[in-house]
Formats: structure tokens, sequence, C-alpha cells
């Protein structure tokens, strides 16, 4: 094999194997371990899908099951059955990064339904996550980039497991949100706004945690179709961060 490609290793492949979908009509599939090394590569390198090393095989055939796939929501759902943190009540991070959208990333249908908006770093899009003590995601979600971080936390929460406590930044200390928390059954570790009329306590040792989220991004990060948004469709790169997450976390 060319020293610098991806492969799935044989403990990786075990465990993705599984989910993958079966019993699907039409003609056989190519070799999937092959094709989805060949997506993973071009996620850790940030080329061009035209740029696929041969090895993989016909770059239209690498690119048509990662859309395909994107599309009918199989990369999501290949996550949300291996993301799981083991126990009940687990101690949960919350947090978003913002993405640089590049310029080939324009002109997805939808506009505003794309999840790129403008902000202070220009055409931007948020990564909002969930993740547990050993920095692995649990849970991914996306919005424009101006979106405040406190307005996305209920529909990240909706799609959280059960937790004991949620550690996050003074940015989402708001009533709202600490209620739904607590009916939630878990304890907010959120820092008080300086504006902040009523004082609610925190355990300061606990929050130290939260650099786990930090640390989660920066690993994502390294995958360079992450850490740069070429993708014109949300549903496209909410995948690619699923299946980022999958490799940096999840099939070890």
């Amino acid at each position: 094999m060319h020293a610098g490609l991806f492969w799935l290793n044989d403990r990786q492949w075990a465990r993705i194997e599984p989910h993958l979908p079966t019993g699907l009509t039409g003609p056989d599939r190519d070799d999937d371990r092959r094709i989805i090394s060949g997506i993973i590569h071009m996620l850790q390198s940030g080329a061009r899908w035209r740029d696929c090393p041969r090895e993989y095989g016909p770059y239209t055939t690498i690119y048509n099951r990662f859309n395909r796939w994107a599309k009918r929501g199989r990369w999501c759902a290949i996550f949300e059955a291996l993301a799981k943190p083991g126990e009940d009540g687990v101690v949960l991070s919350l947090d978003s990064t913002s993405i640089k959208a590049h310029r080939c990333a324009s002109g997805g249908k939808g506009g505003h339904n794309q999840a790129i908006g403008r902000s202070r770093g220009g055409r931007t899009t948020k990564i909002h996550a969930l993740s547990d003590p050993l920095c692995r995601p649990v849970v991914l979600h996306l919005t424009p980039g101006q979106d405040a971080d406190i307005a996305a936390a209920p529909d990240v929460l909706a799609l959280a497991p059960p937790m004991s406590a949620l550690l996050a930044d003074k940015g989402y200390d708001g009533d709202n949100l600490r209620g739904e928390i607590v009916r939630r059954g878990a304890k907010p570790v959120i820092p008080n706004k300086s504006n902040r009329v009523v004082i609610h306590r925190f355990n300061k040792r606990a929050y130290k945690g939260r650099n786990v989220i930090e640390r989660c991004f920066c690993r994502l990060k390294d995958f360079r179709r992450i850490a740069t948004r070429y993708d014109k469709l949300a549903r496209n790169f909410l995948a690619a961060v699923h299946l980022a997450a999958l490799v940096a976390y999840w099939l070890n």
C-alpha cells in the first residue's frame, strides 16, 4: 500500500462493519472497506475529490458513496450507533467552534438552511458538540456562524444521553437553559455572567474539566475538511464531522 494513505485497520473495520447498511436493492457495492478508507483519506488531506488517489478507485465512486450516504443520513446513523459513553449519568461538556467556509462552499440550495452565516470571522459555520470526560463527542450539531451558542443549546440537549452534570462557559448562562438542564436530571456547572442579578453557585473544581471539549475540537480540526468547510450542503459537512469523530475517537 502506498505510504501516506489512510486505511482502516482490522480493529477499526470490525467496529464499523456491523453498522453498514445491508439488503439494499441494486448492483453489488464495491469494496466497502476500500471506499470508506478513501473517504476518510479525503477528509484528512483536504484535497479535491477529483484528486483522490487511484489506490482507492475512481474518485467518482468515492464521492458518490459519501454524498449518497450523507443524503440518506447513514454516516450520522453509524455515529449514533457507536458514540455511546458507556454509562448513564456521565458528566458532559458543551461548547461550539467556528469553522471558516471556503468560497467553494457557496451556492448550496437553501441559503441560511446550509448553516453558513456571517460573523466576525467572515463566512462561518458553527459546530456545537457535547463531549464526555474522555474528549469523545457524543452529539454534533451545525448552525450558521452568527448564531448565539445559547440559542443552539436546546437542540443539542435534545440529542443528549442521560447525564449527571453539564459543564459550559458563561455564554450558556441563562435561566431557561439552566432550568432545562435541571429538568433533565443534571446539574448545571456554568459560571455566572458579570451582569447576573441572581448568582448561582457552581463547582469550580468540576468546571476545570471543561477543557475536554476544547481538546475534542482540536483533534477534529486535524482533519483538513473539518478545519475548513468546503461542502456546499450542511448535510454533507455534518456527515464529514460525524465520520471524522468516529475515526478520531470511536473506532479504536
